[in-house]
Formats: structure tokens, C-alpha cells, sequence
């Protein structure tokens, strides 16, 4: 490659850098040690996932058994992990056990009483834990759904152990929301209001509670402040969902035009939106309740049939509210509760005294970096000091196009890339002396000092680079931020240590017979 197209190629890369890192206040994202911000772990409810799995399973094996015409006493969740089956007859136990295998390869028969009128099915161990497992894995999705959502830039979510999960939002201004927020399961469904029955008379005993009836609590607010209230009120509901958010597509905060006070909108896909027209069809002037996370928001009744899939949720809402329900029943409910297990704040002025400390000693070692290659190398140490200049700018500039986050530790790996380009020309300018002393012309010295030299700086900066790709797949938070800066420096080192030198050498002896160079 020709100077001219050297030098087109290096003001190109100068001109990219300039305009990506340009304002760098904006372009680059501080972590959470930087500037601030909560640290979350939170452990997920596993069990709460596989209770769920076997309460399904209990309400879709009552339909089975009645669409096959077998005969049944009961079927009922027996604990979080088995579901129990009763038989009228026990002549119908192998066509019921063969339906459930058949429908349900993920149910095993555990035992059998000795009437063979009862059968427990029970969860296998390796569908269990796969469960678990996906719980977490689904849980970390929709947290970081809800999080881009709410507006915190770069945080960091990821898996720790079995069940937990830990989560890190830099420059948090409200923590109280935020937990609020990656805290709500989010769970929301449908239910009918059961007629026959009410909370009242169960509670006070004058009516028994029928197995296929909740009791659930009504969300009262202050008519004052708006502040959600302890209810003392609750609603007698059938226990199974008419419809359930999965079938959720958007949900928008809208205000009511009778009352000023915002709702949230919510709209089915398709097949939602089918189901919702039948349900409002089939139970005119009936009460429908909308729930979530087990407490009712507000049960009106069905006063005509709703078609295209739109309804709204109401309930004395502040926008605020409003809003932070809107993002959660759009970013999906949890597959499983969860709880914080950890809760720490780390305070701005931690991270103002981070940014100073990190700042001073960055630029104290570039400088005594810059000095000592100057004074040592003269004037070929200048032509690496602005190989080192590029090199810094050509790293800030990769972390602000791909919006990276620096954090303490990636500033202790952009010192470590500046000193290993360093010794990338060290090793350069070591072989050009080498040379030099042998009695080879200045042309030939500094081609042969590059040539030899290439092999050993190759080899050590891929090592390096192995070993920082090894750190960034493996490692967590801040081992990530050091292997990112490290990685891209170590490729930036390249560029610069070996191409622009030179470049500057060749410009240096273009047309020119120089006997003697300040090295």
C-alpha cells in the first residue's frame, strides 16, 4: 500500500473516531460504579412456577376426561408438584391413565389407591427442573423488557445460581418505582363473578364456599390522595379465568372524558379478541372482574356484546400508576414471583469520587507514559506517543458507537491496552537498533525492525485477546467492562503500533536519504 493511501486510510479512521466519540458526555454510558444507582438481586419463586404448571394441567385434565366421557369424582391439585384424579369407576382407571400419558408426557402415575379409584400423577424430575430453569431464563426477559421500557440506560440483568438474578440500573433517580416496577408479577386475567354465592355470607358462614370459588379482595383507593388502600372488601369469583393476559397485545394509558382520571387500555390479539367477543356474548348482564396479581381492579357488567378485543382497566389510578402498569402488562407478566433478596444504593458521590480517582490516574500514567517514551525514543518516541494519542481515541470511539459502558474496571483495561502498545513499539524500535548498530542503511533497519518484530507482537496481543474474550464470555459486571476496553485496544494497538508508525517512517524517509535516525 502506497503513503498516499496510508494516509487516506488513517485520516479516515481519525475522521470516524472524531465524529463518533463527539459530544463524549452523550455518547458514552457510565456503569453503575460510576455514577450511581441500585443493585438488585432477586430471587425467583420456582415453586410458585410449577404450582402453576400443575394447577393447568388439574383444570385442562377435568376437560379431557369430560370430552373422552370419563366418569370422575374429582381432580385437584394434591400438592405443588401432583395432581390427584378420582374415578366413579374404577373400570375407567387404564382409559383415564392413558389419556393423561397420552396428554400429558410430562405427568407420571406416582401411586394408585387400594380401591384403584383414586390415581396420583406426579411431575417427572427432569420436566420439573427444565421448568425451573425456564422460569428464571423467562423472568430475565421480561425484566429487561420492562427496564428498556422504563428508561434506564445500560443496566445490567443476568442469571446468578439456580434461581436468583441480579440486576444493576446506573443514575436511578427513583429506587421506590423501580422496585415497584421489576417487582409486579404482572399476572392478569378475567374471571366471572359467581352469582349464586357472595364474600359476605361465606364469611359470616350462612353459605359454604363452593371448591370452584375464590374469594379475592377488591383494590380500594383514598378518595383524597388516590393511595391504594388495605381492602377489607372482597368478591366471590370463579376460581377459573374466562380469559388471561396471554393473550395481551398492547396496553396504552388513556384519561376518561367523564372524570379526568387515567385507565389503561387494553386491546387482544386476535385470538383474544375472538374469546373476549364470545365470553361478553355468552354472560350478558353478568359481572365480569378484572384481575391482577390476585387482587380485582373492577368488575362491570357485561351490558353488550364487545367485538374487535378492546377493553380498559380502571381504578383510581395516578398517571404515574398508570403508566408503570401500562409498561408491565405490555413487557409480559412473570412466569413466577419474585422477591428482592438484595437492595443496595450506591450513592452519586461515590461515583463523582470514582470518576476524579480514575480520571487523575488515567492521565498521570498516559502522561509519565508519553514522557518517558519521548525522552527515551526521541524523536521516533514521538512518532509513538501519537500512535498512543490515536490509539485512546480509536478505544473511546468503538465504546461510543456500540453505546458500551465504561465502568472503573474498563479504565484499568484502557491503561493496560496504552501500556501494552507501548510495548509493541518498544519491541519495534528495540530490533530497529538492533539493526542499526549491525551498520544497515536507516531504510533497511526500520523494514527489517517491523518485519521481526511483527511475529512477537502478534502472538502476544492474541494471546491477550484470547484471554480477554475467556473473561468477557465467563465473567460477570465488572470483568465484562475490563475484558470490553481490553479487547478493543488490544485491536486498536495493532492499527497503531504497527501501521500508522510505520506510515509516519515512510512519510518521514519519503525521497529523502537520511543516514542517521533519533531513536
Amino acid at each position: 500500500m502506497g503513503i498516499t493511501s496510508r494516509w487516506v486510510l488513517i485520516v479516515l479512521v481519525l475522521a470516524w473516531a472524531v465524529y463518533a466519540i463527539y459530544p463524549i458526555s452523550e455518547k458514552i454510558n457510565l456503569g453503575l460504579d460510576l455514577q450511581g444507582g441500585m443493585h438488585i438481586v432477586l430471587e425467583v419463586d420456582t415453586d410458585k412456577a410449577i404450582e402453576g404448571k400443575i394447577d393447568n394441567a388439574a383444570a385442562q385434565i377435568r376437560k379431557d376426561l369430560e370430552s373422552e366421557q370419563l366418569d370422575y369424582t374429582f381432580v385437584r391439585k394434591q400438592n405443588v408438584y401432583n395432581v390427584a384424579v378420582g374415578l366413579s369407576d374404577a373400570k375407567d382407571r387404564q382409559k383415564v391413565v392413558d389419556t393423561i400419558d397420552k396428554n400429558y408426557p410430562y405427568l407420571t402415575q406416582v401411586s394408585l389407591d387400594d380401591n384403584e379409584k383414586s390415581i396420583l400423577f406426579g411431575m417427572k424430575n427432569a420436566d420439573e427442573n427444565r421448568w425451573r430453569q425456564d422460569a428464571v431464563d423467562q423472568s430475565i426477559e421480561v425484566l429487561r423488557n420492562r427496564i428498556d421500557e422504563f428508561g434506564v440506560a445500560e443496566p445490567l440483568i443476568q442469571k446468578q445460581g439456580s434461581n436468583k438474578i441480579v440486576v444493576q440500573l446506573p443514575g436511578l433517580e427513583d429506587p421506590d418505582e423501580a422496585l415497584n416496577l421489576i417487582g409486579k408479577t404482572a399476572v392478569l386475567s378475567f374471571h366471572l363473578v359467581d352469582e349464586n354465592v357472595t364474600a359476605e355470607a361465606i364469611k359470616a358462614g350462612l353459605q359454604a364456599q363452593p371448591i370452584d370459588v375464590a374469594l379475592l379482595p377488591y383494590k380500594m383507593t383514598d378518595p383524597v390522595t388516590g393511595e391504594t388502600m388495605p381492602s377489607t372488601v372482597m368478591m366471590a369469583v370463579k376460581k377459573e379465568p374466562v380469559l388471561t393476559g396471554s393473550y395481551l397485545m398492547d396496553a396504552e394509558v388513556m384519561v376518561s372524558p367523564q372524570d379526568n382520571r387515567p385507565y389503561v387500555a387494553i386491546k387482544f390479539d386476535p385470538t383474544g379478541a375472538k374469546l373476549f367477543e364470545e365470553i361478553t356474548k355468552n354472560n350478558l348482564q353478568r359481572n365480569l372482574a378484572i384481575v391482577l396479581d390476585g387482587t380485582i381492579y373492577s368488575a362491570p357488567t357485561i351490558q353488550t356484546v364487545i367485538s374487535g378485543g378492546e377493553a380498559s382497566i380502571s381504578g383510581s389510578f395516578t398517571f404515574k400508576e398508570a403508566n408503570n402498569l401500562a409498561i408491565v402488562l405490555k413487557a409480559g407478566s412473570l412466569p413466577a414471583p419474585v422477591t428482592v433478596a438484595e437492595n443496595r444504593t450506591v450513592g452519586a458521590s461515590l461515583g463523582d469520587d470514582s470518576i476524579k480517582s480514575g480520571v487523575t490516574a488515567s492521565i498521570t500514567g498516559f502522561i509519565l507514559i508519553v514522557l518517558f517514551i519521548g525522552i527515551y525514543y526521541r524523536l521516533s518516541g514521538i512518532n509513538a506517543d501519537i500512535a498512543l494519542v490515536l490509539n485512546l481515541l480509536l478505544i473511546l470511539a468503538v465504546l461510543a458507537q456500540f453505546k458500551a459502558t465504561l465502568t472503573l474496571p474498563g479504565i484499568a483495561g484502557i491503561m493496560l491496552t496504552l501500556g501494552m502498545a507501548v510495548d509493541a513499539n518498544v519491541l519495534i524500535f528495540e530490533r530497529i537498533r538492533e539493526e542499526l548498530r549491525k551498520g544497515r542503511t536507516v531504510i533497511n533497519a526500520i523494514d527489517i525492525g517491523y518485519s521481526k518484530a511483527l511475529s512477537a507482537i502478534i502472538d502476544s496481543n492474541l494471546t491477550s485477546l484470547i484471554a480477554a474474550v475467556v473473561l468477557f464470555q465467563f465473567g460477570t459486571g465488572p470483568i465484562k467492562g475490563f475484558a470490553i476496553t481490553l479487547s478493543i485496544g488490544l485491536i486498536a494497538s495493532m492499527f497503531t503500533a504497527i501501521f500508522v508508525t510505520r506510515t509516519i517512517f515512510m512519510s518521514f524517509m519519503y525521497k529523502r536519504t537520511i543516514k542517521h535516525l533519533s531513536i
